[in-house]
């Protein structure tokens, strides 16, 4: 099996910035795409950014130039690092990944998520 933790949240001032880890253990032969997703109160989950195992990124447009994704292969960890954080960021985050387990299964990992508040 595949555990995925997420770690990092809390609660921060408008302006302020968090950086979320997502640590992957287990059996895991690789990872694919690591993708960070949040949840706010009452609203469906949406993409915040996607990181492929080479490193290739991608965000939604709401977070282009606030927060990066970046990753350590070595250590089966994603971070999101977020920056210029607003009352509308407030959501919990969750960490998903694409991971071979065996030479012919992979599946998809989610983690139990980290709640991110951004208050003053």
């Amino acid at each position: 099996q595949v555990q995925l933790v997420e770690s990092g949240g809390g609660l921060v001032q408008p302006g302020g910035s968090l950086r979320l880890s997502c640590a992957a253990s287990g059996s895991i032969l690789s990872i694919y795409l690591m993708v960070w997703y949040r949840q706010a109160p009452g609203q469906q989950s949406e993409l915040v950014a996607t990181s492929s195992r080479s490193g290739r990124t991608n965000y939604a447009d709401a977070e282009k130039g606030r927060f990066t994704i970046s990753r350590d292969n070595a250590k089966n960890t994603v971070y999101l690092q977020m920056n210029s954080l607003n009352i509308e960021d407030t959501a919990v985050y969750y960490c998903n990944a694409d991971v071979r387990i065996t030479n012919f299964r992979r599946a998809d990992y989610w983690g139990q998520g980290t709640q991110v508040t951004v208050s003053s």
